[in-house]
């Protein structure tokens, strides 16, 4: 199997260690099976190079856009009162935290065919013109270089890949959207089927994953 976040963390340069800002949108902290594979990709990345975590779970201060977070976001930075940096400070917030991460590992179940409405809301909230991404005559253009993504799906009955998932080309798009596009998709499907066996599987693949001959070059 080809060595995954080769390209990535050849442009690490000197930092000797690897920045892993994880995101957890399972509404089950205490039993979800999206977190344990996210458990175990952790444990896996710490065998192969130095890790640096920051965890996020998008559940414990969930926070949705409004009309006012809207006309903050869209007022030129300079001419916004202190009420509507205020309104933007969460969201600031989280997108210094993408800064920070040269790798973002997301886990996330899929519901009713889609993303949890926190995982939409973090999207909604580190999604801004001006500050994740940009327009030029070319389209979009993401502005969060030099960085990786991890994404770790569980499905109860739905395939990945299938006309019903939602989730998995969504999400690659948010994080090519913001410049991110060194993505790797791992998941867990069909778990109402056979959970032990969809788990079994995706815990596979991340061990299987050689990391260990990338470490000279975090170094």
């Amino acid at each position: 199997m080809k060595p995954r976040h080769m390209k990535h963390l050849s442009t690490l340069g000197g930092h000797r260690q690897l920045r892993v800002l994880r995101l957890d949108a399972s509404a089950s902290p205490d039993d979800s099976a999206s977190r344990k594979l996210g458990d175990a990709m952790i444990a896996r990345l710490r065998r192969a190079v130095p890790v640096e975590l920051r965890q996020r779970d998008l559940n414990a201060d969930a926070r949705f856009i409004d009309a006012g977070w809207i006309e903050a976001n869209f007022t030129p930075y300079g001419e916004r009162s202190a009420a509507q940096s205020e309104c933007l400070r969460f969201s600031d917030t989280l997108i210094d935290e993408l800064h920070w991460a040269n790798h973002i590992l997301l886990t996330t179940p899929m519901y009713n065919f889609s993303i949890p409405a926190t995982l939409k809301s973090w999207i909604d909230l580190v999604c801004r013109p001006g500050v994740t991404f940009s327009y030029d005559e070319d389209g979009p253009m993401g502005l969060l270089a030099y960085k990786s993504a991890e994404i770790l799906v569980t499905t109860g009955g739905i395939a990945l890949g299938s006309e019903a998932d939602f989730v998995s080309d969504y999400l690659k798009q948010v994080f090519s959207f913001i410049g991110i596009d060194d993505i790797d998709l791992i998941g867990a499907d069909c778990m109402h089927v056979d959970a032990e066996e969809s788990l079994a599987r995706a815990l596979a693949r991340i061990e299987l994953d050689e990391m260990e001959n990338i470490l000279p070059e975090v170094a």
